[in-house]
């Protein structure tokens, strides 16, 4: 074998034949390996092997000139690989089974490093507790807190882990499921796997029967905690998200979860886009946003800092993120100021018919769903949709930390929700800065019709400046399609729930206030 040139191989595991894509250094010898591994393949299904090899020889050159070897593997049905594609379901047995393999191999040095975003970070984390040869990862833009990728606040996110795991499920035996964003108005939820595939989705079914966080179900998941698995991993750890990053409070919970050796060691990226990373189809562009034109190729300055070949990218045991509309980047704790300011909502009551039929549509998943940052409608932009503003800010104000609104509200149905969704107003329009849902049950279990109830709502880290004139707004409304599954308005296990009813909510605005952390 010419070992300047990338190799394949299949590597037998339970059954399945795992496609790999193996690249090398031009020189012989051992070296230190990166490995990756990828559903999102499709397109190599059929290309055949050398076609590959030469691509991944390419793309990977940036590992195989600075002396790394590269393996690239193709997930357990998808790609050239076979069997069935489950989200999740035998990521820890494959992972661990290409370390082994790689352990094997001439060429392996000794020294294992793991890098990918999204699912392909899934896939390392899923590894975890990481054998004594792992020496250091780059792990983006994922939460390791099962529930929390799945729920918010008991509401399924349904744009978020819904139709990507609609996408996902036996990709090679569905290849165009019967799915649009509509399918999770189906009533019951229950039902909708059966509906979609012509078979239930077991893991999926499953899923649904667990909406609450707490819930033991969420604590040990696909063979590894759902919580926090590398919150001891004791390695250099580089962790990347973004301001609207689906992942970006569940990544902000993992930093602040770390043990002080691993956290010492490891940085925290926050750049100012979304789940992409990109300024792609977003509505602002931030000079020098995007983490790879200030820091240029970060995972393999990250990978050589850790073998002391040159300096850190970012500062370690620190949280350098971007701080949007003051545009420019800050290494430090992320600890939230102690100075707040408070903005009550006026006095009075606004009232409005909630239909779990007819779905509030809002553009921009922000930091909770797919879609990222996105202009908004106009205020009171429908019938089930009200708008406040906070005063307009006389001078420079940086919000920096959890924002919180306290709704103090009343429903004739025994439960209902109330989603809340925060924007900047400025000069070109509003720009969606964070959501979030809560159902009067969850706080007030026994709520009769007709009473007054207080919801907390606690919104995902965020740091940006507030120019003098502009203000804040907050919509206020009970759905938000296409990110949350609807509420029927009525009480008990949502994906059982056969019926919706209508639901007369009311914000009873004395009494309810938003409040921001700032600098």
């Amino acid at each position: 074998m010419d070992r300047s040139t990338a190799y394949s191989v299949y590597i037998p595991v339970d059954g399945a034949e795992l496609f790999t894509l193996v690249c090398l250094p031009e020189k012989e010898g051992r070296f230190p390996t990166v490995v990756m591994r990828s559903p999102y393949v499709d397109e190599s299904e059929e290309k055949d092997e050398k076609e590959l090899e030469e691509g991944a020889r390419a793309w990977l050159q940036n590992w195989t000139s600075a002396g790394y070897a590269a393996v690239f593997q193709h997930c357990r049905g998808r790609g050239k690989s076979s069997g069935d594609c489950i989200p999740f379901i035998y990521e820890r047995e494959d992972g661990l089974a290409l370390q082994d393999w790689i352990r094997k191999q001439s060429f392996y040095n000794g020294e294992l490093f793991l890098h990918g975003g999204s699912y392909t970070a899934a896939v390392h984390y899923l590894t975890a507790p990481f054998a004594p040869d792992i020496k250091g990862a780059v792990l983006a833009v994922f939460d390791t807190n099962w529930y929390s990728c799945t729920y918010r606040n008991g509401f399924f996110k349904a744009g978020l882990t819904g139709g990507w795991y609609f996408g996902m499920y036996k990709r090679k035996t569905f290849r165009n499921p019967s799915f649009v964003p509509e399918s999770f108005n189906t009533l019951p939820l229950s039902a909708l796997s059966e509906a979609v595939f012509g078979e239930k989705a077991e893991a999926f079914d499953e899923m649904l029967l667990h909406p609450e966080g707490n819930d033991p179900y969420w604590d040990e998941r696909f063979g590894v905690t759902g919580r926090n698995p590398v919150r001891d991993a004791g390695i250099p750890i580089l962790f990347v998200t973004g301001f609207y990053d689906i992942f970006l409070g569940g990544t902000f919970d993992i930093w602040r979860g770390l043990d002080e050796n691993t956290r010492r060691q490891s940085a925290l990226l926050v750049h100012p886009y979304d789940h992409g990373g990109s300024r792609e189809n977003q509505p602002v562009v931030f000079p020098d946003g995007m983490a790879e034109e200030h820091f240029g190729d970060g995972a393999l300055k990250w990978m050589e800092y850790i073998r002391g070949k040159g300096e850190s990218p970012l500062e370690t045991g620190k949280v350098t993120y971007y701080r949007l509309f003051e545009n420019g980047w800050r290494a430090d704790d992320f600890s939230e100021p102690e100075k707040k300011m408070s903005f009550p909502l006026g006095e009075g009551e606004r009232s409005y018919v909630y239909n779990p039929y007819a779905p509030a549509p809002f553009p921009g998943g922000l930091s909770t769903n797919f879609g990222g940052a996105a202009w908004q409608g106009a205020p009171d932009s429908r019938y089930d949709i009200l708008s406040w503003f906070t005063p307009p800010f006389e001078k420079e104000t940086f919000v920096k930390g959890k924002m919180r609104v306290k709704l103090r509200v009343r429903s004739d149905c025994e439960d209902t929700c109330f989603y809340v969704r925060l924007s900047l107003d400025k000069k070109e329009g509003a720009y969606g800065l964070r959501d979030d849902i809560r159902n009067i049950a969850a706080t007030v279990p026994d709520y009769k019709p007709g009473e007054a109830a207080e919801l907390d709502f606690v919104f995902d880290e965020h740091a940006f400046q507030i120019a003098p004139g502009e203000r804040i707004r907050i919509d206020v409304s009970s759905s938000a399609f296409p990110y949350f599954v609807g509420h029927t308005n009525r009480k008990g296990l949502f994906s059982g729930i056969d019926s919706a009813k209508i639901a007369h909510n009311t914000v009873i605005a004395g009494g309810s206030a938003l409040v921001i952390p700032v600098e």
